[in-house]
């Protein structure tokens, strides 16, 4: 049996202030090859740590463009 290793991700998302901004940042980082699970701790108005799981590692550049997809910006740690 092959046990495949998870890996988290974390990133920090500004500009998302309701239930639709983390269903459509949801939306788009679950297009994302790989990405199991996605986990928003919103901040109304404030910058929202985003927790990407997946079963492989998936480039900044893909989060990148799935956060900017999605109308949003992700904030440097």
């Amino acid at each position: 049996m092959k046990v495949e290793a998870m890996t988290n991700t974390t990133i920090n998302v500004d500009g998302m202030t309701c239930a639709h901004c983390v269903n459509a940042v949801t939306e788009e980082l679950s297009k994302i090859n790989g990405v199991t699970s996605v986990n928003i701790d919103l901040h109304e108005g404030e910058v929202s740590p985003v927790h990407i799981t997946s079963d492989n590692e998936i480039s900044d550049a893909e989060i990148t463009a799935a956060v900017e997809e999605a109308g949003y910006t992700i904030v440097p740690a």
